[in-house]
């Protein structure tokens, strides 16, 4: 009956169940009835009618269902209370109890009038209880021992029964809540096996880590959950056991039983649905974690696979077998550090199969998938190993098949030197010709071991390997030690006949030089050689050279010991561009290794954990515009040089033609402070360890940002090897100018590198111009102001000044102390001041040191004295600083032409013999007019009837002394001495002044003279030597090293453009010439040259 009310909790009607109105104090009656106490309660009749149907409810719903189907015993104490009140108890007990009825034991009032009102009552109204079992009345409580044992009641009705309410009431809310916790627990972990059973497995590594970690987390929730249940129902049951503990006589009543048997119940269950869910969760767990292994295999699979495709890839790009030795040579090396760097992606491969045959051993649910993966790459492994091994066959093949040409040329260099080396005056005697014979054969007898045997045998035994240039370089070997041969043959022949028994006097003579140049291919070498000879060029090298050329200068052998000795400087010249080729390919190789292996690898994601913050963003200040460099050289200059190897000695044509290109190198070494300081400041980073060691580079990174700088300087000296052994070949022009444009790309990177240390310069250091020179100095200053010389500072120790000359000015600037380490040890410049080389002038020697010059300006009121460290280093700047100066009177030529006009009409032309000075006159005009911008030529108006004889030696200023023999009185400072034309000439002076013997530089020149012409150019240095007759003096182009007589009136408009002033003054000591505000030209006399340009 029970069975069909909701089941109640004690935390639902708690409250209900402390009134203790009735309670089940677990007792039993005789035959196992469960014992219900209605205790005396005073508001009985007030409590409502719903809490009494609860509290019966749920005390009838305690015992088992065995028990409770006996019945219950009902024992009503009333034994303080009135009839009236145990009837209605009676009443309301029998209309709303909700169990079977045992017995109903009712101790009635105590009281003598009460008890007899009870006797009368029950007995006239039994009917009105309207129960099926029997109420008996009871006086005592010891007639209700009489129904239940005393051990059965409760100590308030005289047993022994220990009973505690609160702790009755606080044991069946713990087994209720447990029981409900273990209820729940064994939901959420059905729910969760299916959510489990259900999960898809993923497709990738990240989905199936993340699957596998999030059912991790939740299946380690539930264990706790579970872990909490299970002490709890421990901690349960060992409170219900707790009587038995303190005392161990102390036995548990049926209820504590009940309890203690629903809570190992619970227990129980709760264990078994752990193991359970721990079996299922094994089950699950490996199969994540197979899927898992699984995934992970497969990305590795896909990437170790993508590894071995491109390795295959760049396998098949070696294709190359060679074309020298030390190309065959370095191919290997590439080949076995190719192999080197791809034994990492090879041991993966293997690694990652054989770790796929554990996962098949280990019965992993996808071997389907796993085994064909397996054989995969076992089978590609292979395949690239025996596409390796392959190569490195055929690249052993070239660089055998390359050193046996390479003995075979060393033979035939050898032998070419050693028919050379033979002397001829020896040769012509029988013991000599006898001992060069012997010679020869024991020099033949190499030739098993170092030449080519049989051509066929050649292209049989190296067929797999031979390219069409390949082939052609072989036929090339074969044939020049044919030829070789057949000197060696012919020289046999005629030692032979020299060596036989001499019957009669023969004259000594030298070998026909057909033996060298009718041989069937001679060489490259040979043909140079041979057409040099002829002209007088050839290069004698070596002693037994020199010996021979000064024996048999006039004779016809010589010509074939130039053509030896050509061949022998072309053997020189290819070493040469070999390694001019070897080191530019591997410079490349290495510029590449640094952008892929460092500057690359800072933009991958992978690495980035590695870089250090001060390493960020910063790469291009790292490896500056090395990447510019490299594109240069890989798609441009490498190519290109190759296009020379069959004819290094005109190489210096593919310098020339790319000499713009090399200024890209400016850029780099102006940023390398920059990067080697960024270097020191992050060299300990991991990023830089690690990429060492990925590249298996020994040294470190700054090494290789050096490269680049060592590589330009490495340049010049391989163009001096080559312009030493090709001094007779038609290229030698080329390679000059090559090597001194290289040298001048050096300059300019070195000035560069000192330009960018000034500092405190308030303008843009490129407004000046082009940086010319740069170097330091000592420097005096000695002005005047007005017309008083006064010293504005007297310094008797010179100042230490850096000057840096550009185009439109010159700084002087204070060198600061050097500090740090590397380019940190740079120096610094502070800037002084400048000077602006539109008002600057010059005196090139000053009295007492030939290292000093003079540089002033303002009409001489600031005069720098400045001392040089060496005389060539004083010529140097002097001659730069004159080129500046005459290119400003070049600029300002066009604004003077008018006046050069008027200048050459005034003066007179004297006429040599046979020709008219006006019709001279009117010529010089004319191409004066056509060609305001170009030079002008000193015609030769000397008739070819009348020509006038040089001077004679020793006769006029055919020299002019050097600095070193300025007289003493002429003072360093020499502002008195200097004439400045401008000032004094403007004061009345109009006439020509007359021309002196000295030194000149030419402004108006012409190149296009007739063929008798005496042509100058603009810049010229021409010596006025002596005068001649009918005006004529005699002049010498230092520059062409041309002579000849040339009229004063053309020689006055040649050497100057003036305006209102004169524009040639001089004096024994000093010439000066000005052109009014237009500009200037210097004279050059015998002591002391002064040029000044711009406004004076």
């Amino acid at each position: 009956m029970h069975r069909d009310i909701s089941p109640l909790c004690a935390a639902d009607i708690q409250d209900q169940l402390k009134k203790r109105f009735a309670y089940l104090s677990g007792g039993r009656g005789q035959d196992g009835s469960p014992v219900i106490t209605f205790p005396d309660y005073p508001a009985f009749s007030d409590v409502p009618d719903k809490e009494f149907q609860n509290v019966m409810t749920y005390l009838t719903s305690i015992p088992s269902l065995q028990d409770a189907g006996i019945g219950f015993i009902l024992v009503i104490d009333r034994r303080q209370d009135k009839w009236t009140s145990v009837k209605a108890s009676i009443l309301r007990i029998a209309a709303s109890f909700p169990a079977n009825l045992r017995l109903v034991l009712v101790l009635r009032p105590t009281g003598l009038l009460q008890r007899t009102l009870s006797d009368l009552a029950l007995k006239f109204n039994r009917d009105d209880f309207n129960m099926k079992v029997p109420v008996i009345m009871l006086s005592s409580v010891p007639e209700l021992h009489g129904y239940i044992d005393k051990s059965q009641l409760t100590e308030d009705l005289g047993g022994t029964l220990d009973y505690c309410h609160t702790r009755w009431l606080c044991h069946r809310t713990a087994i209720e809540g447990f029981a409900l916790m273990v209820k729940q627990t064994a939901q959420m972990l059905q729910s969760f096996g299916t959510e489990l059973a259900e999960t898809e497995l993923p497709n990738d590594v990240p989905s199936t880590n993340s699957v596998l970690c999030a059912h991790t987390e939740k299946k380690d929730k539930a264990k706790e959950d579970m872990k909490l249940a299970l002490d709890e129902g421990r901690s349960l049951l060992e409170n219900i056991r707790e009587p038995l503990g303190k005392c161990g006589e102390q036995s548990l009543n049926q209820d504590q039983l009940d309890n203690q048997t629903t809570v190992q119940r619970l227990l129980d269950q709760l264990t078994e649905t752990e193991a359970a869910f721990d079996e299922f969760w094994a089950k699950h767990e490996q199969k994540l974690r197979q899927c898992l292994q699984l995934r992970q295999f497969e990305q590795d699979f896909r990437e170790v696979k993508a590894s071995l495709d491109a390795l295959a890839q760049k396998i098949a790009t070696f294709t190359d077998v060679g074309n020298s030795r030390a190309h065959a040579e370095h191919l290997l090396k590439d080949l076995a550090s190719f192999e080197d760097k791809s034994s990492a992606s090879m041991e993966r491969a293997r690694g990652l199969s054989l770790e796929g045959e554990q996962l098949i051993d280990s019965k992993h649910y996808a071997v389907d998938s796993i085994r064909p993966k397996c054989h995969e790459l076992q089978h590609l492994c292979e395949q690239f190993v025996a596409e390796v091994e392959r190569r490195r066959e055929l690249l052993s093949k070239s660089l055998e098949l390359h050193h046996l040409l390479e003995a075979s040329m060393k033979w035939c260099d050898q032998g070419i030197y050693l028919l050379a080396s033979q002397p001829v005056d020896k040769c012509q005697s029988q013991d000599g010709a006898e001992a060069a014979l012997q010679e020869i054969e024991k020099f033949l007898e190499t030739g098993a071991e170092n030449k080519i045997q049989e051509l066929s045998k050649i292209y049989q035994d190296y067929e797999s390997i031979l390219t069409k240039d390949l082939m052609e370089h072989v036929q090339k070997v074969f044939q020049k030690q044919e030829g070789m041969e057949e000197m060696f043959h012919r020289r046999q022949a005629s030692l032979k006949k020299l060596a036989a028994k001499q019957m009669r006097p023969v004259q000594p003579v030298a070998p026909r030089p057909e033996a060298l140049t009718k041989s069937p291919c001679p060489s490259p070498g040979s043909r140079r050689g041979s057409e040099n000879s002829s002209e007088g060029s050839g290069l004698r090298r070596g002693p037994y050279r020199r010996a021979k050329s000064e024996m048999s200068e006039s004779r016809p052998g010589r010509s074939s010991s130039t053509g030896d000795e050509e061949e022998g400087l072309a053997i020189l010249r290819r070493h040469v561009m070999n390694e001019l080729l070897d080191t530019e390919r591997v410079y490349v190789e290495e510029l590449l290794c640094v952008l892929e292996g460092y500057a690359a690898e800072l933009d991958n994601p992978l690495m980035a954990h590695l870089v250090s913050p001060g390493l960020q963003n910063k790469k291009d200040v790292l490896f500056g515009n090395m990447e510019e460099i490299y594109h240069f050289h890989n798609r441009i200059f490498l190519r290109e040089l190759e296009g020379y190897t069959d004819c290094p000695e005109l190489v210096g044509r593919c310098f020339l033609e790319r000499m713009e290109e090399f200024q890209i190198y400016e850029k780099y070494c102006q940023n390398k402070p920059r990067s080697e300081s960024l270097w020191r400041q992050c060299s300990d980073s991991p990023f830089f360890q690690e990429c060492q060691r990925k590249l298996d580079h020994k040294l470190s990174l700054d090494s290789y940002l050096l490269k680049p700088v060592q590589r330009i300087t490495k340049y010049q000296l391989l163009l001096k090897e080559m312009l030493k052994y090709s001094r007779s070949c038609a290229g030698a022009e080329h390679l000059q100018e090559a090597l001194s444009s290289i040298l001048g790309v050096l300059k300019t990177v070195n000035d560069s590198m000192h330009l960018i240390a000034v500092t405190g310069y308030d303008g843009n250091l490129s407004e000046l111009g082009k940086l010319l020179m740069q170097g330091s100095f000592s420097v005096w200053t000695d002005h005047k102001k007005g017309h008083s010389k006064v010293k504005d500072l007297a310094r008797f120790k010179p100042m230490q000044r850096h000057l840096f000359l550009h185009e439109k000015a010159v700084l002087f600037c204070k060198r600061r102390e050097e500090s740090g380490e590397g380019y940190e040890k740079a120096p610094s410049y502070s800037y002084k001041q400048s000077l602006n080389m539109a008002a600057v002038g010059i005196t090139e020697s000053v009295k007492g040191d030939v290292r000093k010059f003079e540089i002033w300006c303002n009409g001489r009121e600031e005069v720098y004295i400045v001392q040089a460290p060496t005389p060539e280093v004083k010529a140097a700047w002097v001659s730069e600083i004159r080129k500046v100066l005459t290119s400003q009177l070049q600029a300002c030529r066009e604004a003077s032409q008018h006046r050069a006009l008027e200048q050459s009409q005034s003066l007179p032309l004297p006429a040599p013999p046979g020709t008219s000075p006006s019709k001279g006159t009117t010529r010089n005009i004319k191409k004066l007019e056509e060609r305001k911008t170009d030079p002008l030529s000193l015609e030769g108006y000397v008739s070819p009837t009348s020509l006038l004889k040089p001077p004679e030696k020793g006769r006029g200023w055919t020299k002019t002394s050097q600095p070193s023999e300025a007289p003493e009185d002429d003072g360093w400072s020499s502002a008195e001495e200097l004439i400045n034309s401008s000032d004094a000439e403007e004061e009345g002076r109009v006439g020509p002044r007359k021309l002196v013997p000295g030194k000149y530089t030419v402004v108006l020149g012409d190149e296009k003279g007739s063929p008798d012409a005496f042509a100058v150019r603009s810049g010229d240095v021409v010596e006025v030597v002596q005068e001649g007759d009918e005006g004529l003096w005699y002049v010498r182009n230092l520059t062409s090293s041309k002579e000849s007589w040339v009229p004063a009136s053309s020689l006055a408009s040649l050497l100057c453009t003036s305006g209102s002033a004169q524009c040639l003054s001089s004096s024994e000591q000093h010439v000066v010439c000005t052109a009014g505000r237009s500009g200037a030209l210097r004279g050059t006399g015998a002591r002391q040259t002064h040029l000044r340009t711009g406004p004076w």
